[in-house]
């Protein structure tokens, strides 16, 4: 099974709103998904999505490819949170 990493439109006319999911390359769309990793909502400026990077790495890892569009919000959430400082122990 050919595995992708994708947005998944949501929301209303002219509210669009996106989900990024794991899905069969197969499926259309907007339509059933393997799981949810996160959100973008273009509507919002300056940080406008979440990416969770655990499991993209997992998917990543058993062979899911992402989109164009995915992996230029995984590169930038890897780029965040490698700029972000180390937590205070």
């Amino acid at each position: 099974m050919a595995v992708s990493i994708r947005l998944r439109r949501e929301g209303t006319k002219n509210r669009s709103y996106y989900r990024v999911v794991v899905a069969d390359k197969r499926s259309p769309r907007d339509g059933k998904f393997i799981e949810a990793i996160g959100n973008y909502d273009p509507r919002l400026t300056g940080e406008n999505f979440r990416v969770d990077l655990e499991r993209v790495d997992y998917w990543v890892k058993h062979g899911a490819r992402p989109s164009a569009t995915v992996a230029s919000m995984i590169l930038k959430a890897r780029k965040k949170l490698a700029a972000a400082p180390a937590p205070a122990q």
